[in-house]
């Protein structure tokens, strides 16, 4: 009882008692009972979660009490495991049930059907793991469908498949249909066994014994079930394709015969791996198939067909019986008694004669008895001596062989020393002349070097030389330079002079520029020059690394080769020697050799028929290494292909979209598309490059395709981005960049064409896709903005006087907030002053946030003006970026201009007068403008500035505080408003019809105002767009292009 405790402690959760015993059992019930709880003992013994095989007695218990019931007692017990959360106990279910299969009641098969989805659902769920036992549930529970399946297709295959020949086709009815259906049916079958085989091996460490560990053998124990199954469904696949092949033609059945090759070599296999294994050399005697498959196109090769038959041991028998002998079993004691002349002449015997009084006292009997055991004790030792003799002349036999296999083998080791100091000799020759050659290459590259060394030393001498004038230049460029300077500086205080300043300052201007001249000039011939001693110093340097090199390796390799030219003569002394030896023994040998002689011509001429096999192999592998090459060729040459392809859709479809209805709504800036364009000529410089690469090396196609493919997206990307920049221009510029964009598309898709073709891939032309580029280059830069055309002083006073107003306009905004919480805390009470406290609060918060921002920004424009503008003013700065300078300015305006809108929409929302939207709006924009700002601040900043992180670090705190007023807005406004309730239980059929017809039309009313609403909004932001392009100067500027 303690086993069988432990044994249901096992599995998490232990299978109940199926029937609970009532008090009126009746013996009937109480059989029953006990027949069931003793299945669910067996089964829980069976089937639990230690990783060890399934013990045979548990298995042969549950099939003992499923021969003559069904299963309905199995899948009662067996529906309460866990199967679904333990893939071993699934696994060992898996083993029982498919013994249950073969060797239980016929019903079993039925009654399991019932069941079929429930196993095709588990085998879905242990598919997802894709190693483990979870992979092997999968396959095993698919194979155990597919044995259901085929068993209730085919009812006259018992569930361990043996069958007579008679029955075989019985079960084909005669029916070449039928026939044909039952061997597709059985390859399937046994696919389903092979793939469980291979599942198992797969998941096995076959480099260590695993056979003989206990997780080794719970993997292993099913496939003797599978072994059993696949024997039978090998023969009977065998047997049906003859039957087919006597029937129909050879061509209609080729699909059975590739699918019959392939699944027998891998049963071949499997079966000739699994009789390796320690673990089956125990419990299964597994055949062996046949070298070759059989031939079904030859009808008499049936009769050659031998089935394989599987055999497994005898079970032993209990522990109790199995040290019993009965010697009646060993040595038969019945002696049959000779006939007595006596009794051929009376009819009678001795024994049965009362006259017989020596047969009366025994005596006789006593004397045949002593006779018969003497017998039996010669006859015993004749036989020990017969074997002791066949024994000894077996060993003395085998002695005699193996002393003839060494005698065979010094010999041939003998002849083979002799060929290898042979060939060792003449090698040793051709090694020293090898070495001479070496030293006296080794001289002359002394000589060279010395030369080089001489040549090196007087380039040197040269190089100090330059470097010295070249010092001098620098130091005489730097003395003007500063003379500039000074000279500028006394421009600038001597301004007051207009007229006979400026004639001084144009002169001095004029010198100081031709000196520069000629000092750059001068400074470029030296530059050259020196470069060019540079360049010569360093090869030389590096040749003359080489050449040292060069001869310190050959000194090591002379040195080594002496060495080893000593340790070889002393070897070939020593081989001279053995040599001498092994002579006088060759003569000792010369009648073994004869003998041999004759063996040594049959293995010379398979000798000679294998070298002949292995060149045919040899030229057979150059056939294939050449085909293999063009292969290659051809691949790369597809990888080129594919990627133009590619190109060729991206573009296209950038084509497609710019003629989008869908795309008018898309829009873009000049400044993204000149950088899209500029990315595009960069590409169309690597592309040239890499096809030239290619051109002269055609393995370097992976380049090429890389440069195709980012040509093509950066392309497509921008006609894209024209297209869209070209929705925000006026018309007469928008029409010219989309000619310009679709012209590009054009000159790219006809570059493209041309390098599909291996014939046009040299002659393809880049050029006028580049133009084409430049234009559309060209066109963006004519539709950035241009400066605000004002002094030097008067941009940078203007950064000041906007960071100060903007600096203002925030501080008001918050000094309102506070007045407008005060004003409110006392006029209002209830949920109204929650509110509205609520709201003013987040508004707040927010300024405070933006006056961080700005105090940031304003600390990060000064490090930028410090570390960018060198010996200038910061108003010369400013100048000198004015399009960043302008960026600047226009987003402080833009966050000054919202903060005060905002301002304006609260007190209105706090009043009752404004809407809650115009709030939200407000707090929306107010975040894009501090975005704004901190985009063109962090422009021209430094990437690991401190200041640069307290930006960012106050831009996040904005958008947070940016959140949280729309979040107090929009809960404010869900408690100020009354959603009206819906009541219409007093309203009849035709109220409630009028008002369902009132209320579309309402709606329709109200689309149809939203669309206009939305072609406004559209309309109003290409307006926008317009008007700062005219403030910044747009409009300027096509005038003067005009």
């Amino acid at each position: 009882m303690d086993r069988v405790k432990s044994s249901m402690q096992q599995v998490p959760n232990a299978i109940p008692k199926v029937i609970r015993r009532t008090g009126g059992a009746n013996s009937l019930e109480l059989e029953k009972e006990n027949f069931e709880r003793g299945q669910a003992v067996s089964i829980n013994k069976a089937i639990n979660t230690q990783e060890v095989a399934v013990k045979e007695k548990h298995a042969r218990n549950i099939l003992a009490k499923c021969v003559c019931k069904g299963a309905h007692t199995f899948w009662a017990a067996v529906n309460r495991l866990p199967l679904s959360s333990n893939a071993v106990l699934c696994w060992k279910f898996c083993h029982v049930f498919h013994k249950l299969l073969r060797d239980g009641h016929p019903n079993v098969i039925k009654d399991s059907m019932r069941n079929k989805a429930d196993l095709t659902d588990m085998s879905r769920m242990w598919g997802h793991l894709s190693e483990g036992y979870g992979k092997l549930c999968s396959i095993y529970l698919k194979l155990l469908i597919t044995k259901m399946e085929f068993h209730i297709k085919n009812p006259r295959f018992p569930g361990n498949l043996q069958m007579s020949n008679r029955q075989l086709d019985e079960a084909g009815e005669n029916d070449v249909n039928n026939f044909f259906q039952l061997t597709v049916e059985m390859f399937d079958y046994l696919e389903c066994e092979l793939n469980l085989f291979l599942g198992v091996f797969s998941s096995l460490d076959m480099s260590r014994s695993v056979s003989v560990t206990a997780a080794g053998q719970c993997r292993l124990a099913p496939l003797i079930q599978v072994i059993l199954d696949c024997s039978h469904l090998y023969d009977y696949t065998v047997k049906l394709l003859f039957k087919l092949h006597s029937c129909l033609p050879a061509d209609t059945l080729q699909g059975h015969r590739d699918r019959f090759q392939e699944q027998f070599k891998k049963l071949k296999s499997l079966f000739y791996r699994s009789s390796n294994l320690q673990y089956f050399k125990r419990l299964i005697q597994i055949p062996q198939l046949p070298e070759n498959p059989p031939n079904f196109l030859r009808a008499s090769a049936l009769s050659e067909h031998i089935s394989p038959v599987v055999v497994i041991p005898a079970e032993s028998s209990s522990p109790e019986s199995e040290h019993v002998v009965e010697t009646e079993d060993l040595v038969d004691t019945d002696i049959p008694v000779l006939p007595t002349k006596f009794d051929d002449l009376f009819g009678t015997s001795a024994a049965t004669d009362p006259f017989n009084f020596n047969s009366q006292n025994g005596m006789r009997k006593d004397d045949k008895d002593r006779l018969i055991e003497q017998l039996t004790r010669e006859i015993q030792a004749l036989k020990e001596e017969l074997e002791s003799f066949r024994l000894e002349s077996g060993r003395l036999c085998q002695a005699l062989r193996g002393r003839v296999s060494e005698l065979e083998a010094e010999l041939a080791e003998q002849s083979h020393l002799r060929m290898q100091a042979a060939g060792e000799s003449e090698f040793l020759k051709a090694e020293l002349d090898d070495l001479r050659r070496v030293k006296e290459d080794t001289e002359k590259e002394q000589r060279s070097l010395t030369e080089i060394e001489r040549k090196a030393q007087a380039n040197e001498q040269r190089y100090t030389k330059l470097k010295e004038k070249y010092t001098e230049l620098v130091q005489s460029h730097a003395d003007l330079l500063r003379k500039n300077a000074e000279v500028t500086r006394q421009m600038t205080v001597a301004r007051a002079a207009q007229d006979e300043v400026e004639a001084v300052r144009k002169e001095m201007q004029e010198k100081v520029k031709a000196a520069q001249e000629v000092a750059d000039r001068q400074e470029r011939e030296q530059l050259e020059q020196l470069q060019e001693l540079q360049n010569e110093l360093v090869s030389s340097r590096a040749e003359l690394d080489t050449l040292k090199t060069t001869v310190a390796s050959s000194q090591q390799s002379s040195e080594a080769m002496s060495s080893q030219m000593s340790t070889l003569e002393s070897e070939k002394a020593e081989l001279v020697e053995t040599l001498s030896k092994k002579e006088s023994e060759l003569t000792v040998l010369g009648e073994e050799l004869e003998r041999v002689q004759t063996s040594l011509a049959s293995e010379r001429e398979s000798g000679v028929k294998t070298a002949e096999a292995l060149q045919n192999q040899l030229n057979e592998k150059e056939s294939r290494e050449q085909a293999l090459e063009s292969q290659l060729v051809a691949a790369r040459w597809s990888s080129l292909l594919a990627a133009v392809e590619e190109a060729e859709r991206i573009i296209q479809d950038s084509l497609a979209q710019i003629d989008d209805p869908a795309h008018i709504s898309c829009t873009s800036s000049a400044d993204y598309l000149a950088s899209r364009c500029q990315a595009s000529l960069d590409s169309m410089d690597r592309l040239h490059s890499a096809r030239e690469a290619f051109l002269s090396d055609s393995t370097g196609v992976s380049e090429l395709v890389r440069a195709v493919t980012q040509c093509g997206h950066l392309v497509g990307d921008t006609i894209i981005q024209g297209s869209a920049t070209s929705h925000m221009v006026p018309v007469e510029q928008a029409d010219a960049l989309s000619e310009s964009v679709k012209a590009c598309g054009t000159e790219a898709l006809a570059l493209l064409g041309q390098m599909k073709e291996k014939d046009s891939l040299a002659a393809a032309d880049t050029f006028k896709l580049k133009a084409a580029l430049e234009g559309i280059l060209a066109t963006a830069e004519k539709l950035r903005p241009r400066g605000l055309e004002l002094q030097q002083g008067e941009l940078g006073d203007l950064v000041e006087q906007e960071m100060a107003a903007t600096s203002a306009a925030v501080e008001s905004a918050a000094a309102r907030i506070e007045e407008m919480l005060n004003k409110s805390r006392a006029v209002d009470t209830g949920i109204k002053m929650e509110v509205n406290e609520r709201i003013l609060a987040s508004c707040t918060e927010l300024m405070q946030a933006i006056k961080e921002l700005i105090l940031s920004s304003k600390d990060l424009q000064r490090d930028i003006v410090e570390s960018g503008r060198g010996a200038a003013s910061m108003k010369e700065f400013y100048a000198k970026n004015s399009r960043w300078t302008e960026g600047l300015i226009s987003a402080s305006k833009a966050v000054g201009w919202g903060a005060t809108v905002m301002v304006d929409a609260a007190d209105l929302v706090v009043q009752g007068k404004g809407k809650f939207e115009e709030l939200m709006v407000c707090s929306h924009e107010i975040a894009a403008s501090t975005a704004q700002l901190v985009a063109a601040s962090k422009v021209k900043a430094d990437k690991d500035s401190a200041n640069l992180h307290r930006l960012q670090q106050a831009s996040r705190g904005v958008t947070q505080a940016t959140a949280a007023v729309v979040a107090s807005t929009k809960s404010g406004k869900s408690q100020i408003e009354e959603t009206d309730t819906m009541d219409f239980s007093s309203m009849t059929l035709t109220q409630i019809k009028r008002q369902e017809m009132d209320a579309q039309v309402l709606v329709l009313e109200l689309e149809t105002r939203l669309q206009k609403e939305r072609e406004r909004l559209g309309e109003l932001r290409k307006k926008h767009y317009e008007l700062a392009g005219v403030a910044e100067g747009w409009g300027e500027e096509e005038e003067g292009t005009g």
